[in-house]
This record gives structure tokens, C-alpha cells and sequence, in this order.
């Protein structure tokens, strides 16, 4: 899949001209809203295309940046700006809405490798198995904290 940006779309995505639309909006200087913008775009580290935004570009994304940085800032004018508001203005430039998360994950096709969990109580008769002959076990029948594992290669 190729995906083309224009050199403006790439520049308008830049945090930094995010952060200069937040200021246009609600005052106070570009570093008031540089973190809540960065937040958005640090999953670009991992995926460096437009697809990263499906990790926080979204109504839970938004929710999260709330958490992380409670609900209001004051900005270097003195004025509160809800970060709920800075985060859909984020989402809403970058997407035009903002969508849910599911919206993100119906996208996804399952692959096999996805689907190729283990029960629990396998992996823990598994570490049983493993344990050095006349290790400690903890309550819970596995080898206790610092206790000796046999490993096979």
C-alpha cells in the first residue's frame, strides 16, 4: 500500500503547527500546547505513516490525553483551556472527525499469528514443569520469586 502526502499535509501535521492552531484558537504561546500535540504523534516513533494515528487518533485517545494531563491546562495568558477541547481539535485536523476506537479495530483483518493464544492454565503447568527438581513453589505451584527454572534448549 502507497500512501502520498503533500508536502503541505506533512507540514500542517507537524506538532508544532498543531500546537500554532491551538494557540490561534485560545491564546497563550505554542509550548502551552506542544506536549498535548506530541502526545498524539509520539506513536510516529513506531510507524512512521499516517496508520500510527490509530493508536491515540481517536475518542479513547482523547480520553487518555485527559488522564495524562488533567482536564484543563492554563495557558501563558492565564486563561484554562479544557484539554478535552485541544485533543478533538488535534484529531479533527488531522481526521476531519474523530472517531472511536472501534472504528480503528473494524479495520483490522485478524491474521492466524493473532490468534494463537494460550490458556492460562497451560502456561502455568508449563512453569511447573519447569521448575528445578526441589525448587521452592509459591502459593500458587510456581517456582517462587528467584527460585531456580530448568530450561531445555
Amino acid at each position: 500500500m502507497t500512501i502520498t502526502t503533500s508536502c503541505e499535509e506533512e507540514a500542517m501535521a507537524h506538532c508544532y503547527f498543531r500546537a500554532l492552531s491551538s494557540v490561534r484558537k485560545w491564546g497563550g504561546v505554542v509550548e502551552d500546547y506542544l506536549p498535548l500535540h506530541q502526545w498524539f504523534d509520539q506513536s510516529k516513533a513506531i510507524l512512521a505513516d499516517p496508520r500510527h494515528r490509530a493508536l491515540r487518533h481517536h475518542a479513547e485517545g482523547i480520553f487518555m490525553l485527559e488522564t495524562l494531563f488533567g482536564a484543563a491546562i492554563v495557558n501563558a495568558d492565564g486563561r484554562p483551556v479544557p484539554v478535552r477541547l485541544v485533543g478533538e481539535q488535534h484529531v479533527r485536523e488531522d481526521l476531519g472527525s474523530i472517531p472511536s476506537f472501534a472504528d480503528w479495530a473494524r479495520l483490522i483483518t485478524p491474521q492466524a499469528w493473532m490468534l494463537r493464544g494460550h490458556r492460562l492454565d497451560e502456561a502455568v503447568a508449563a512453569a511447573k514443569d519447569h521448575a528445578a527438581p526441589g525448587a521452592a513453589l509459591s502459593a500458587g505451584g510456581l517456582p517462587a520469586a528467584g527460585g531456580a527454572v530448568r530450561l531445555e534448549i
